[in-house]
């Protein structure tokens, strides 16, 4: 018979070793398995072999429809024995010795059955593994980037450490379910558990920016806050409608509309809208309100974003207020950056001046990576002037609607249920006495290695900081913000590049960004920051000589630094220096 026409292969997750896997061939409701004598004393591994299933029937065995028939007599009357094949235990149901066999060949007439126990076990073997025993090859590339976390220096401004209670509910059984759609109305069933999880978290995140649920909702499901960004650009506006925010190299985010000064749009953003951004000022850094504002009633953008990635200063949220008034547009706020010093009660809240405020989860809010969503409902002030893109007078805001379907399904799938959950938790520590003293903690951190640096003289950006973060501008240093990055590495130490807009006009990555939360989640205080400024203090050093010596081309220079024994040096101190803290989340 044509086994591909009548069975596919049944793989119960055995293992073999060298031997090739036994042959099971169907007889009527019987197995027949050629069991090698060899075979059986040979040593098995865990390498899948999947277990075939051969179908061979007899004419003698058919009824007139073609069926097979079954004598249940001689079922009953064999004898029941047990053996192990390949690690599992089976049953086998033998005809006793004397008995004729219907069946043709030598072999004698078995009946194989997997009771539940054998089906359990072998769900086990596959499915209760640990990650050390079922892929050791990337749980050793994993080990080593948790040795990378605890032996360096974080400095990333957007980085940060979550706790164990965060991985334990990313890491669980909420990834098996599918649950595209909203609390209460889903595409799946069996939600129920899913919507009551996603409805705490969402009434976690009202409460720990302090929102009413009468005038603010909250959408928890968006992948990333460029996701999020995007969805609402995609709820509220048509494409080819125009978006104004705060230029890249001015501090800006590329979600918000950014060009390359050649024309070449490089986010989605650019690419389905039309874009174009305000800028600070290039001899002190500070965005320029009234140029802003100018640009603003010229260009009459539908959306104005506030909000950027590596601007270490207090927003003026009335003034966007203002500008955004004048030209008719919706006040949005993209407060990744500082959303945990918004919650904190830190700096000034963008939630009395903004009709909607994104923001990442992960960042110094120390949650999941993931993106969330916060937008105006019920009535709106009076003096607030009309939405362009509603077309019509109304008192409502009706952002709700708009939004959510912009996330689902205009944009993305089912939500990651673990990740909401693990936000959830996150939030929860957010609303806490201890959340609000660590972010006090961060400002101070930033605060005293922002002095640390201006005692050696180096030039930051806007001269100082407001938030958690210091921009550092390289260029009177004759360095460039990679080449000062590759050293930070190199010596365990971990900061990014920034580009800086010169007053000539020209775009030059000409400084490093350096943020606090993630070390001040290990424990850091400001005397440890004043360490840490000694070590960037170091590294611009290094990074002096060997470009002198070397130049500044990529392959030269990094040869320079791997050669370097003041880099091996200021290794050594650093891992040192960050061995001393704990590590949230996980031991070493």
């Amino acid at each position: 018979m044509d086994l591909s026409k009548s069975h596919s292969n049944l793989s119960l997750g055995f293992s073999s070793h060298a031997s090739p896997p036994h042959r099971a061939q169907i007889a009527d409701d019987s197995v027949l398995l050629h069991l090698d004598s060899s075979r059986r004393e040979s040593s098995y591994s865990s390498t899948p072999v999947p277990l075939q299933l051969m179908e061979q029937q007899t004419e003698s065995h058919r009824n007139d429809g073609g069926d097979a028939e079954r004598d249940d007599d001689e079922y009953d009357d064999r004898e029941v024995e047990e053996f192990r094949i390949l690690g599992h235990s089976m049953c086998l149901k033998r005809r006793r010795d004397g008995e004729s066999s219907t069946s043709s060949g030598s072999a004698k007439r078995i009946s194989c059955e997997f009771d539940i126990e054998t089906r359990r076990s072998a769900v086990r073997s596959w499915g209760d593994q640990t990650l050390r025993v079922a892929d050791p090859n990337l749980f050793g590339i994993m080990e080593k980037e948790k040795q990378r976390q605890f032996k360096g220096i974080e400095l990333i401004a957007s980085e940060n450490y979550v706790c164990r209670a965060v991985m334990e509910a990313l890491g669980s059984h909420l990834t098996n379910k599918y649950s595209e759609g909203m609390p209460g109305a889903r595409y799946y069933c069996g939600n129920q558990y899913i919507d009551e999880i996603e409805t705490l978290c969402r009434e976690r995140a009202l409460a720990a920016f302090g929102l009413s649920s009468d005038n603010w909702g909250v959408n928890v499901q968006p992948y990333s806050c460029t996701s999020a960004n995007f969805a609402v650009y995609t709820g509220l506006l048509l494409p080819g409608d125009r978006i104004m925010g705060l230029d890249t190299p001015s501090g800006g985010n590329t979600s918000h509309g950014y060009c390359t000064p050649n024309g070449r749009k490089v986010s989605g953003a650019s690419i389905f809208f039309e874009s174009l951004p305000y800028k600070v000022n290039p001899q002190t850094g500070y965005i320029d309100y009234d140029k802003l504002e100018e640009r603003a009633l010229d260009f009459r953008p539908k959306i104005l974003i506030c909000g950027g990635s590596s601007y270490p200063r207090e927003l003026d949220y009335a003034r966007f207020r203002q500008i955004a008034d004048k030209c008719g547009a919706v006040l949005m706020c993209d407060m990744a950056q500082i959303s945990g010093l918004v919650a904190a009660k830190e700096c000034v809240s963008p939630f009395g001046y903004c009709d909607v405020v994104t923001s990442t989860t992960h960042k110094s809010l120390r949650g999941p990576r993931g993106g969330i969503i916060f937008y105006r409902k019920g009535s709106k002030p009076r003096k607030r002037a009309m939405l362009l893109y509603q077309g019509n007078e109304t008192d409502q805001y009706d952002f709700e609607e708009k939004i959510n379907f912009a996330v689902f399904p205009s944009l993305q799938g089912g939500p990651h249920n673990n990740h909401i959950a693990a936000l959830a938790v996150a939030l929860k520590q957010v609303a806490t006495p201890e959340y609000k003293a660590y972010m006090q903690q961060v400002k101070k951190n930033a605060q005293a290695l922002a002095a640390a640096l201006l005692r050696k003289k180096y030039k930051l950006v806007t001269g100082g900081t407001d938030n958690h973060m210091i921009l550092w501008d390289l260029r009177s240093l004759g360095l460039t913000g990679k080449n000062y990055e590759n050293v930070c590495e190199i010596c365990h130490i971990t900061l990014n590049k920034i580009t800086i807009f010169g007053d000539n006009g020209i775009i030059i990555p000409g400084g490093v960004r350096v943020g606090t939360p993630a070390m001040t989640s290990r424990g850091c205080l400001e005397s440890d920051f004043e360490t840490i400024a000694d070590f960037l203090h170091t590294a611009a050093q290094i990074a002096i000589s060997v470009q002198r010596e070397y130049g500044k081309l990529p392959k030269t220079y990094l040869k320079g630094l791997l050669s370097n024994n003041e880099v091996v040096e200021l290794r050594n101190r650093v891992e040192s220096f960050s061995a001393q803290f704990a590590m949230p989340g996980f031991e070493i």
